[in-house]
């Protein structure tokens, strides 16, 4: 028995949160817990080193180097041009969503129950309407701010710029179906994620 996707009764599940909320991790404990997790930001590194260059490359000229994109060069050329970010997603796009579709399919043929999008701007992009569910992770505003200075990566000011540019946790929370607190260690975490898993398979599709 299939959905019209062809997706047969598999439940996906969208993870996000903001920046230092524990997002990561918990995604490697759904991994852990035997979930198929599908990590957007890896799909995209991966496109950046491989099937993705020569267009990017293409449409950039210099963002390459060694047959891959260059990052640092390709942030810095389209970051404040409006123009080159929708042409940059024109071509990444449909890239990721053919390798989205593989993670299904691959999934499906797995029989698993349940999948996860690690997707950290799935609010923002709108793929909360493309899951049946959405997991949040999130924290206090305190420990949010001490786990990312601790990093070393970056100052007070560029974290503040990013939690700007991010739909604010208290709106992200509001629109959840489940929200993990990663506030108290790993082990409430892994509890959460069992009720979640337990609860998201009777839970209608509602994905468009």
């Amino acid at each position: 028995m299939t959905d019209r996707h062809g997706f047969g009764l598999m439940r996906i599940l969208g993870l996000t949160g903001s920046i230092g909320m524990g997002k990561s991790t918990t995604a490697k404990l759904f991994a852990e817990a035997g979930v198929p997790v599908y990590d957007a930001d890896a799909a995209v590194h991966q496109l950046y080193e491989g099937e993705a260059a020569p267009a990017i490359e293409a449409a950039f000229p210099g963002t390459t180097v060694s047959g891959k994109v260059d990052r640092t060069k390709l942030s810095a050329r389209v970051v404040e041009d409006p123009a080159a970010i929708k042409q940059l997603e024109q071509i990444v796009h449909p890239m990721l969503g053919a390798s989205r579709q593989r993670f299904f399919a691959e999934a499906e043929a797995a029989k698993a129950p349940v999948v996860v999008l690690d997707i950290p701007l799935l609010f923002e992009t709108g793929g909360d309407k493309r899951v049946d569910a959405v997991v949040v992770v999130s924290t206090s505003p305190e420990l949010q701010r001490q786990r990312v200075l601790a990093r070393g990566t970056m100052d007070e000011a560029k974290l503040d710029a990013i939690i700007a540019k991010q739909t604010p946790d208290a709106e992200k929370r509001r629109r959840a179906d489940f929200v993990v607190d990663t506030s108290h260690g790993l082990e409430p975490v892994r509890a959460q994620i069992a009720d979640i898993l337990a609860e998201v398979v009777k839970m209608p599709q509602r994905r468009a």
